[in-house]
């Protein structure tokens, strides 16, 4: 086991989960990483945990949202945890800080939804096991298109790209109650 490790099975188990599916989504997440030691990291091939953060504007009118170079769709900023991450809350604000280019960023004291979804990792295919967060950005921040994105841009909370997936849009309703 990992620091890393431990810390993700500390969150889960101490996160209140909004909802029967996500409490059931946490108890999926913790049983495997009961059974992988290295299920935080990318070379666990079965799958793996990942963090990903929606990065909110200062009034919350509007999300930061990356046009994914890879998989070419409208999502939150995210990815794998990575030897340096010393918590989960570490690997969320790195990858948004990272991928966003904004400093700054506030990130919410827990995550807002958990979600498991097929990717291609491995050649025989693979899980994230995604750990999502929201992180608000200070007023007038400016952002940055990374390596990772083809575009990067400030959508209205009402005026989502049609392509935003339901993991997106959820996170959406997440930060207008937060």
């Amino acid at each position: 086991m990992t620091g890393l490790h431990d810390d993700v099975v500390r969150v889960l188990t101490d996160w209140k989960a909004p909802s029967p599916e996500q409490d059931a989504a946490r108890r999926v997440f913790l049983e495997h990483l009961d059974r992988h030691s290295d299920g935080v990291w990318r070379e666990c091939r079965p799958g793996h945990i990942t963090a990903s953060t929606l990065v909110v504007n200062a009034d919350r009118t509007e999300v930061l949202l990356t046009l994914h170079r890879k998989l070419k769709g409208w999502l939150q900023l995210g990815g794998h945890c990575e030897p340096g991450d010393a918590s989960l809350a570490d690997a969320a604000l790195r990858e948004a800080t990272e991928e966003s280019g904004i400093e700054g960023l506030v990130l919410s004291a827990g995550p807002a939804q958990l979600d498991r979804h097929a990717v291609r990792c491995h050649p025989e295919g693979s899980w994230h096991l995604d750990v999502e967060y929201l992180a608000f950005a200070p007023p007038g921040a400016r952002h940055r298109i990374s390596e990772e994105s083809d575009d990067l841009r400030w959508f209205p909370v009402d005026g989502l790209p049609d392509s935003a997936d339901r993991v997106v849009r959820s996170l959406v309703r997440r930060a207008l109650e937060y």
